[in-house]
C-alpha cells in the first residue's frame, strides 16, 4: 500500500513522504516554519534543528520514528560550514549513524541547510507500525 503525506502546510507540488510498504520516504526538510510555510532563516545550528523537527513532524505522520531512518541526505549551501555541521549532526544521532551523503554548494541563498531521509517502518498485519 501506498500512502502521501502532508504534515504541513507546503505550496509546492509534492508529497512530503511516501510510504510503501515498509519503506518511508521523506521529501527535503528545511528552515520552515510549521505553520505558515515561510523560511525561518537563522545560523546554520538553527535552521538544522528546525530542518530536523519538521524532519521528525513528518516521519511521525507516516507512523516511523527517529531512530528507524536509514539512509539521510543532508545538503549545504557554504562547503566552509562542514565542520559546524558534522559537531551539530552528532547532537541529532549517535552511533549507529544512519548511511549519509551530504552535498555543498548546491542550496540557494535564502537557505542554509536541507534534509532528506529513507526510512524502514515495518507495519504489522493490523497496519500499524510494528
Amino acid at each position: 500500500m501506498t500512502v502521501f503525506v502532508d504534515a504541513g502546510k507546503t505550496h509546492l507540488p509534492l508529497s512530503q513522504a511516501v510510504r510503501c510498504g515498509s519503506w518511508v520516504f521523506v521529501s527535503g526538510q528545511a528552515a520552515v516554519h510549521p505553520e505558515t510555510g515561510e523560511i525561518v532563516g537563522g545560523s546554520l545550528a538553527e535552521e538544522m534543528a528546525l530542518s530536523f523537527q519538521n524532519l521528525r513532524t513528518v516521519l511521525e505522520a507516516t507512523g516511523a520514528s527517529w531512530k528507524q531512518i536509514v539512509k539521510i541526505n543532508c545538503y549545504l549551501r557554504r562547503e566552509s560550514d562542514l565542520a559546524e555541521y558534522n559537531q551539530l549532526y552528532r547532537t541529532f544521532f549517535s552511533h549507529p549513524y544512519p548511511v549519509r551523503t551530504t552535498t555543498t554548494g548546491c542550496l540557494p541563498a535564502i537557505i542554509l541547510f536541507e534534509v532528506d531521509c529513507v526510512a524502514y517502518s515495518p507495519e504489522t498485519d493490523e497496519g500499524t507500525q510494528g
